[in-house]
């Protein structure tokens, strides 16, 4: 038991020393010289158009959202359907409970219209 902790923490002081060695080559051997036409914000080349504060409407936050808590579904189901025979009843209980709430999250989000673009 003592091994594997130790094969672990080799594993972390050589990823830490890996990174080190990285950032600091990059350091050094990357060409600097700074001025102030670096240094000025610029988009594609061209000057900026209006205020950088733009607002965007709520509905591609809601979007995102949704996209996300479907997404995150897929996450869970995949593995859950490859180890399902190792599995008993009650796995499957617990994911039928969490894919209900996710269809009754669809359900909501549907009847408010937040697929609809406006």
């Amino acid at each position: 038991m003592p091994q594997d902790y130790l094969t672990l923490g080799m594993f972390v002081i050589v990823g830490l020393l890996f990174t080190a060695a990285a950032v600091t080559a990059s350091n050094l051997l990357s060409p600097s010289a700074p001025s102030a036409a670096k240094s000025a914000t610029y988009e594609c080349g061209s000057k900026p158009i209006g205020l950088p504060w733009v607002q965007f409407r709520v509905g591609y936050y809601v979007y995102a959202l949704l996209f996300l808590a479907f997404d995150i579904e897929t996450v869970f189901l995949f593995p859950w359907a490859l180890a399902f025979g190792l599995m008993g009843m009650e796995v499957l209980w617990a994911m039928t409970i969490f894919v209900i709430i996710l269809d009754i999250g669809l359900v909501y989000a549907w009847k408010e219209g937040a697929f609809e673009w406006r």
